[in-house]
């Protein structure tokens, strides 16, 4: 499946939850504060300007004209600090890089999870018809997030204080764009556990290309979101982790990672669209047990499972947790019959304290 569900929502989808935005707004560091208020306050405006354009049950991105099989289509645009999108074209597709960092990072962000999705996957990019793959960069003052908006990647340069360059961490591109391959296939709807499934696949894969990119094993993986995001002054080394979730950062400012890792630790909040960025943790943690669990490169077996049942019809965009455990246990049966990638599925879900019978 390529186009968008029926019952589309119009999503904005940053890396950073507003829990963390919200503590440095209310920090008591001039600096800290004004730059998480900014970043919240644009968040807003493009939340808002997100749901005003899209028409519910259409796709967002233009039809691509004849487009590569096995290439992609990127271009990098600079916002010079500003909030407007795209910005000026600074690089496109096949051009050398310039002597912008950020630009030319974001360019081979895009190649990396468009490499994994093509390669691992046989997707030709988010949409499995060639969509383009467009980037914003340096985007508002001191904006302290990274978004995906239904059309395109945008990245902040951070505050130099709490975060780095939003385009420093690979799987942070991943992450965003990953939301693009939800939008087109499950389309999970943005609140609650289906939207807290929403923000897990975006990890999932933003984590799986990051490996890929790296070559790394199951076992040689760090499975962190966001490592190098961090200033020096943070004490955390990530904004979550799949392998142990709660232990991403605990820092005087930031407080501490409030993910679970198990149901027992749910989070009822009204907050997030119902924490959706705090119980992601939870299919997080499952989808590395079976990696752990089945060794070797992750998307060889484990990514093919999620892959399979993010892609494969089946589920509702109000999907839930037990709903999704179970389809992955299908899936791994129907992959590869009963054998150990469906026993590892059905133990890491029991292990998760998600029903998946």
């Amino acid at each position: 499946m390529t186009a968008n569900r029926a019952g589309y929502e119009p999503v904005f989808c940053t890396i950073v939850p507003p829990h963390i935005l919200d503590r440095l707004a209310r920090s008591g560091d001039p600096r800290l504060s004004a730059a998480a208020r900014r970043t919240l306050t644009a968040d807003a405006a493009q939340r808002t300007a997100r749901r005003l354009t899209t028409v519910a049950g259409t796709p967002t991105a233009a039809p691509v004209p004849a487009p590569s099989p096995d290439k992609p289509q990127r271009t990098i645009y600079d916002a010079k600090r500003k909030e407007e999108l795209p910005g000026r074209k600074v690089r496109g597709e096949g051009e050398k890089p310039g002597k912008d960092a950020t630009v030319n990072r974001a360019y081979a962000g895009l190649g990396a999870t468009f490499e994994l999705l093509l390669k691992a996957f046989s997707r030709n990019s988010i949409d499995g018809a060639g969509l383009p793959l467009n980037a914003t960069v340096h985007y508002g003052e001191d904006y302290g997030n990274a978004f995906w908006n239904g059309e395109q990647m945008v990245f902040g340069d951070g505050d130099g204080e709490i975060f780095l360059d939003f385009t420093i961490p690979v799987d942070v591109i991943g992450h965003e764009l990953a939301h693009g391959v939800t939008q087109y296939t499950a389309n999970f709807s943005y609140y609650d556990q289906p939207g807290a499934l929403n923000e897990s696949v975006s990890d999932v894969f933003g984590s799986l290309i990051k490996q890929f990119t790296l070559g790394q094993s199951a076992d040689q993986a760090d499975w962190l979101i966001g490592a190098g995001l961090l200033a020096p002054r943070v004490t955390g080394k990530a904004l979550r982790s799949m392998k142990e979730p709660g232990s991403a950062y605990d820092d005087d400012v930031l407080g501490k990672d409030p993910q679970p890792a198990t149901m027992e630790g749910y989070v009822r909040t009204g907050s997030d669209n119902g924490g959706v960025h705090i119980n992601s943790g939870i299919p997080n943690h499952a989808f590395y047990l079976v990696a752990e669990a089945l060794g070797g490169y992750a998307w060889e077996r484990a990514g093919q499972i999620w892959y399979d049942t993010l892609t494969a019809g089946e589920l509702g965009i109000t999907a839930d947790f037990e709903a999704f455990a179970q389809a992955t246990v299908a899936a791994a049966a129907s992959r590869y019959g009963e054998g150990e990638e469906h026993q590892a599925v059905v133990k890491a879900w029991s292990q998760v304290g998600v029903p998946s019978a």
